[in-house]
């Protein structure tokens, strides 16, 4: 006869635990997604529109336009401090400048590419031909050309803040506005005086490095979030847009995302098995940027997350990383200043009936490598879209016909921006033999927060040395340690 003892369970654990991997940010975020498009759809079929959501639909725009506020609240402090700060940490690094230079080279490579591939696929769809889409009259949202944006670099004031006031029944509304190009003019001349400056300047970067972490915290605690406001937001779209909405527009959206399609998962790959790195460990790395950022519709919004998983998930060296990537987040676009430009000229020009020479596509691609920083700060590729049909000599009524599915295209936009925001630090440090392979092909745990909650659990002291270390892993411009 076998006598059966019972094991206690051990303290503290009681009931059903959920498994590890539904306690992951990815998948939190795919949930979200399902929940806010059934959400959406529900919102949708029971009367809620645009101009009159009904109890649902306007719960799913307050969450998502709070989400995205909370996001808009920290750019301007964010985007200050990160690029004084990455600049600055140039100052560690020997070959600071041959860095830079080859960080702006494969800016330029990856967006030639990709317009070309837009361009291609717009002479090969013809997404402007036979959609039976009545024109409007005359577009009088705002146009680019590249004297305005030439001016638009020079800041108003310090901050680059602008202010505009209605007045309706009475009452008068002022709104604070931001140029996201303007502040990042004026963050590089304060990054490189204080370069210049030199050991007088260390008190002012050491405050600029601490609110830097400040901010980035606020922000950890905003993305930590994400999987609510993908509800709100994915939601929110559905209810307003649906499926019908884009059926005009259908042979424009395949087009763009089918674009988007072929440089994240054909030409990044190709790029990255070339440089002899794992194609799965890229993407396993950058994934929950890539998820954030297609429900936020936000670069700058995304930015530490995308630097987190360059540095801890892509083994970029910190002090490289802290440069390339808030440069990436401004200035590399890939789907909102290559893919969607390119589509948009030519298929307005198809729509308008205006044949393009070969010149003009030359202008196309010309236009969207070197106005990238056009697009910083926008929501949306409007900006880049009214440069190059202007620079083009094309109608910008073709604008106010896109305009309806932008939230939906600017989704995929805003993925592949910020997939190719970590995938060029990624390359250039393979190049400059200052990668940390190992940390590349390490194993994922699916949580890009997880050192974060270490850290907030265990001894400030180790902390810091953690991060001090982190600080000093450059030595002469390489990679203390590195396998390359």
């Amino acid at each position: 006869m076998t006598t059966q003892t019972s094991t206690p369970s051990p303290a503290g654990n009681t009931g059903f635990r959920l498994p590890k991997w539904a306690g992951s940010f990815g998948f939190q975020i795919i949930a979200a997604l399902i929940v806010g498009l059934g959400l959406g759809l529900l919102a949708k079929y029971t009367g809620s529109t645009k101009a009159a959501p009904n109890a649902l639909g306007a719960t799913l725009q307050t969450i998502g336009s709070s989400y995205v506020s909370l996001l808009q609240t920290a750019v301007v402090p964010l985007i200050f401090t990160a690029v004084v700060s990455s600049i600055s940490n140039l100052r560690a690094v020997s070959n600071a400048a041959r860095l830079a230079w080859n960080t702006l080279l494969w800016f330029a490579i990856t967006s030639l590419i990709a317009v070309l591939i837009g361009m291609g696929l717009g002479v090969l769809l013809q997404p402007g031909s036979g959609t039976g889409i009545t024109q409007e009259a005359k577009y009088t949202g705002k146009s680019g050309d590249w004297w305005a944006f030439l001016i638009g670099l020079f800041p108003k004031n310090f901050l680059g803040l602008g202010a505009s006031t209605t007045v309706a029944d009475g009452t008068a509304t002022t709104a604070v506005s931001f140029n996201v190009l303007q502040i990042l003019v004026i963050a590089i001349a304060v990054g490189i005086a204080a370069l210049k400056v030199g050991k007088a300047a260390e008190p002012f970067l050491t405050l600029n490095a601490s609110a830097l972490a400040v901010i980035q915290k606020v922000l950890w605690w905003i993305i930590r979030i994400a999987p609510l406001g993908t509800v709100g937001l994915i939601g929110n779209a559905v209810a307003v847009y649906g499926w019908d909405t884009i059926g005009s527009l259908g042979k424009f959206a395949v087009a763009i995302y089918l674009g988007l399609a072929l440089v994240l998962f054909v030409v990044y790959p190709v790029l990255i098995r070339s440089h002899g790195l794992s194609i799965k460990q890229y993407f396993s790395g950058v994934w929950p940027a890539v998820q954030l950022a297609f429900v936020s519709r936000s670069s700058v919004g995304t930015l530490p997350l995308t630097q987190r998983v360059t540095e801890r998930s892509l083994g970029v060296p910190r002090a490289y990383a802290s440069f390339a990537v808030p440069l990436g987040a401004t200035t590399k676009m890939d789907g909102c200043a290559a893919i969607y430009p390119a589509v948009s000229a030519i298929f307005v020009a198809q729509f308008f009936g205006i044949q393009l020479d070969f010149s003009q596509y030359l202008l196309i691609a010309l236009v969207s490598v070197l106005g990238s920083a056009a697009t910083a700060g926008t929501t949306g590729a409007v900006v880049m879209l009214t440069l190059t049909l202007s620079t083009l000599g094309l109608p910008l009524a073709g604008v106010g016909l896109l305009l309806a599915i932008d939230p939906i295209l600017d989704m995929g936009r805003t993925a592949v921006n910020v997939a190719g925001q970590a995938l060029v630090p990624t390359i250039v440090a393979k190049r400059q033999g200052i990668l940390d392979e190992g940390l590349y092909n390490a194993p994922r745990n699916g949580d890009p927060f997880a050192d974060d909650a270490e850290s907030e659990g265990s001894d400030p002291t180790a902390a810091a040395v953690s991060r001090e270390a982190d600080a000093d892993e450059f030595e002469g411009g390489r990679l203390v340690g590195s396998k390359a």
